[in-house]
């Protein structure tokens, strides 16, 4: 056994029977970066509720504190940050690490890139892997300067200008990552920032934004995407934020329940923004009983308390225009189609091979070595559903993607056979406390011993 193999934490899943109970989902991983960030850049305190604590959002709580920022955690939860204005970031004493943070560490290059200093960003072997350029590119034309591996990758030095320069960027892909980048790059530059997206991605940034009193305008183009402009170099004003549940945590305990007969999980103050609700209706179009109770409004954010029932699934056909509002539930969508009955096809899924890991691959060699049929291509996959659970009996290489683990940790919740992962360790990055909560519900998920 390596040493790297020692540090393992092996998981396997076995059948469990119906799930029931009350399980809220840990906070927005999104909006917590975005509160966390953005108060660093406001004046005086910003409080924060329900801030996720899994180690991304520590890891950017930790890159403010280098650079100057104040963020603390009160005993009762709350988090207190205490920012030093758009552009008063001080130069850090050390390298930054963002850990497996590919939103930390793309966000916090758009900040950076208005301070005229140098900073050095790292991360974990995966995230050293995963390409940079598609956010220095633009950043670059505002005057900022990157020194690193190939195709922009970590570890990267950022040297921000004097005087950093608004630009209108047309996004080659759709991506909130590249969006929020370039307009909170645009909050330190004078004048106009705008980002075209050719189709709309999750808005968080623009929501908080305002929510801090930046001006935001964001209309709509002819052909479904958004033109999204930030004034340069306004006063940022510290304010109260409630996270609400993250979407994309709560759908692992949904799907749990969709597949798991007379099942009922009930998820309180999920967030509901429908810039992040593809899943949920693709789910609901596969004949899945998920209803929302007591929506309403924090923080311009809506959300609501979800009901989801064990269903019978048919597989459908998922276009490629609605993967921007599900990229990161493509996984758990995809544990979903193995257990309905037909064929689900899912298309635009490109994005997939740039994340933690590659997940197109990831999710087609696991539900292949769990007994699912199934062909994959460049950009798609289409999963052959029996209506049963497959049989399960696999180990899974989890390339340490949080994702890839709570998916397949899922399916062995219903498989003939249990299914193991071969480390568990990066769930924390999301979804702290992710196997006590299932097993709350009814699962049953333990240590796997002798698996590797």
């Amino acid at each position: 056994m390596s040493p790297s193999q020692a540090t393992c934490r092996p998981l396997a899943a076995h059948r469990h029977g119906a799930l029931r109970g009350v399980a809220r989902a840990p906070g927005d991983k999104s909006i917590s970066h975005r509160a966390v960030m953005i108060g660093g850049l406001a004046v005086g305190e910003t409080a924060i509720e329900g801030l996720l604590e899994g180690e991304d959002v520590l890891r950017t709580a930790a890159a403010l504190r280098l650079l100057g920022a104040e963020a603390s955690r009160d005993d009762d939860g709350t988090w207190r940050v205490f920012g030093r204005g758009v552009g008063g970031l001080a130069e850090a004493a050390d390298v930054i690490d963002m850990g497996n943070s590919g939103t930390g560490a793309r966000l916090l290059l758009g900040i950076l890139a208005g301070h005229p200093f140098t900073a050095v960003l790292t991360g974990d072997a995966s995230l050293r892997r995963r390409p940079m350029a598609r956010v220095t590119e633009p950043l670059g034309r505002m005057g900022a300067a990157f020194t690193g591996r190939a195709g922009g990758r970590l570890p990267l030095a950022v040297t921000g200008p004097v005087d950093l320069l608004p630009i209108s960027y047309n996004l080659p892909i759709a991506s909130a990552q590249i969006k929020s980048a370039i307009l909170l790059a645009g909050l330190h530059a004078p004048g106009r920032t705008t980002v075209v997206e050719p189709a709309a991605t999750r808005d968080h940034t623009e929501l908080m934004l305002a929510h801090f009193g930046a001006r935001v305008e964001v209309d709509e183009t002819a052909d479904g995407g958004r033109v999204v402009t930030i004034d340069g170099q306004p006063e940022l004003t510290g304010r109260p934020v409630r996270v609400p549940a993250d979407p994309s945590s709560a759908a692992f305990l949904a799907v749990a329940a969709l597949i798991t007969p007379e099942s009922e999980v009930r998820l309180p103050g999920v967030g509901l923004n429908p810039t992040r609700g593809g899943l949920y209706k693709v789910l609901t179009e596969m004949g899945g009983a998920v209803a929302v109770e007591n929506h309403r409004h924090e923080a311009g954010e809506p959300i609501g308390d979800l009901v989801v029932r064990g269903s019978e699934l048919k597989g459908v056909a998922v276009p490629a225009d609605i993967a921007p509002t599900m990229i990161d539930e493509y996984p758990i969508l995809a544990v979903a189609a193995a257990c309905a009955t037909g064929t689900t096809s899912l298309r635009g899924l490109a994005e997939l091979r740039v994340k933690e890991s590659d997940r197109l691959d990831a999710m087609a060699r696991g539900l292949a070595a769990c007994g699912v049929t199934l062909e994959a291509g460049d950009d798609w996959l289409e999963i052959h559903g029996t209506g049963h659970p497959p049989a399960g009996g696999a180990t899974i290489a989890t390339d340490l993607d949080h994702r890839i683990a709570m998916s397949f940790l899922v399916l062995g919740g219903v498989t003939s056979a249990p299914v193991a992962i071969d480390d568990g360790r990066p769930i924390d990055t999301s979804f702290p406390g992710f196997v006590d909560l299932m097993n709350g519900l009814g699962a049953r998920i333990g240590a796997a011993e002798g698996i590797i």
